[in-house]
Formats: C-alpha cells, sequence, structure tokens
C-alpha cells in the first residue's frame, strides 16, 4: 500500500506543477520557442494547455536552450 500512496503523491506533485508550468508557458514560452505562436488567440492557448501540462519537462528543456540561445 506505501508504494502506492508514493506513486500518487509523485504522479499529484507532476501534475501541480505541469499546471504551473503550462500557466506560464502558455503565456510567455510559447513565442520563445515558436515565433509563429506570438499572435496566437484564447483558444489556441487553451487546447495547448492540457499537452503542455503533460508535456513539461520536455518544453521546460526547450524554452531553456531557445533563452540561452537568444542570450
Amino acid at each position: 500500500m506505501i508504494a502506492a500512496e508514493v506513486l500518487v503523491v509523485l504522479l499529484t506533485a507532476y501534475a501541480v506543477l505541469g499546471t504551473l508550468f503550462a500557466v506560464a508557458f502558455v503565456a510567455r514560452g510559447t513565442t520563445t520557442i515558436d515565433p509563429v505562436a506570438g499572435g496566437s488567440t484564447l483558444g489556441f492557448k487553451l487546447i495547448v494547455l492540457p499537452g503542455v501540462a503533460a508535456l513539461w519537462p520536455l518544453l521546460l528543456n526547450q524554452w531553456i536552450q531557445k533563452t540561452r540561445v537568444r542570450m
């Protein structure tokens, strides 16, 4: 039972971090990775939000790499 509880806590933490990251990324990071997304609508942002929350480690890595290149 302990292993299942640990798994639930880890998945919950992943989901919370992903949701927080997704909000920040959709607001600021999409234009860094894809300049075409700069003029995106609210509908587009709402559509990509769940995917960003699920794939947040990969997108965080991309965001960091693209930010380093700009500096």
